[in-house]
């Protein structure tokens, strides 16, 4: 039950990784702070979710605790600590400080990711495991981030009517992109693993032909597939252009996406696959 929880819980710590780096994005000077501000604090809270659910995790396990589910622990919550020195910075020009503590942030949650995804790895060190494994997490943290940023950032028009469009578009193209890199990561892990895999793996991938085949093509049509046709549907409002519609639309995307993901963590807690 422990590892069921914990799967489902690193959505939000991968939300949280690739919502700060989605902001990387966005031109800091074209934007209202607000802005900054209230998304920054959104992913903090949700790497605190993360966080508070590991630790009591953590206070459950019955049986020692691994060294690697320490350091994942730590490093998630030195991301929390840089994170929130960064929104801090956010009132007032200490210029300096801001750079510093969001630079942190972003690397602090990638290794984050890479220890939480190395977790689950069943293959050695320098293994096409411990190779596919961190990408694919990151993968889905990217998408996770830049999705939520769309959804948030669509709402700052509703409230900066003169913004420029250009700020959107971006983030559009961060989220496009994203889902056909998800798309071909995912079509990679599950040939590499099936050809290249240790033994477990590849019992994980003919699995997915198997008692977890509708499992997996849910996983699919819902998350990624579904979200491409979001992804030209809102390329066409902002074509018009139609900020507050393309804003409904990523309303749906993270519908989509955020379901997509808790399905592929399900695939992970039962097949122990990257999916």
């Amino acid at each position: 039950m422990t590892e069921f929880a914990h799967c489902f819980l690193l959505v939000f710590g991968q939300l949280a990784a690739g919502g700060f780096f989605a902001l990387s994005r966005l031109p800091f000077h074209d934007i209202e702070r607000g802005f900054y501000k209230s998304t920054a604090a959104v992913y903090l809270a949700s790497g605190a979710v993360l966080v508070l659910g590991q630790l009591a995790l953590l206070g459950r396990s019955s049986t020692d605790v691994s060294a690697s589910a320490t350091l994942e622990v730590v490093l998630w919550l030195a991301m929390l600590v840089s994170g929130a020195v960064y929104l801090s910075s956010l009132w007032g020009d200490p210029y300096r400080r801001r750079a510093i503590a969001y630079v942190a942030t972003v690397l602090l949650a990638f290794l984050a990711v890479v220890t939480s995804a190395l977790r689950y790895s069943p293959g050695p060190p320098f293994s096409v495991e411990s190779l596919l494994y961190p990408l694919s997490f990151l993968v889905s943290a990217l998408l996770l981030g830049a999705t939520a940023t769309g959804m948030l950032l669509g709402h700052w028009y509703l409230i900066d009517v003169g913004m420029p469009l250009g700020p959107l578009i971006r983030i559009w193209q961060l989220y496009r992109t994203s889902l056909l890199v998800q798309l071909g990561t995912l079509a990679t892990c599950v040939l590499a693993l099936y050809v290249a895999g240790t033994t477990p793996t590849t019992i994980a991938v003919q699995s997915l032909w198997g008692p977890y085949q509708s499992l997996f093509w849910t996983r699919l049509a819902v998350g990624p597939i579904a979200a491409l046709g979001i992804a030209w549907m809102i390329w066409r409002t902002l074509a018009i252009p139609q900020t507050m519609a393309a804003t409904g639309l990523f309303y749906v995307a993270i519908l989509s996406t955020v379901v997509g993901e808790f399905l592929g963590r399900f695939l992970l807690f039962r097949t122990s696959l990257p999916l």
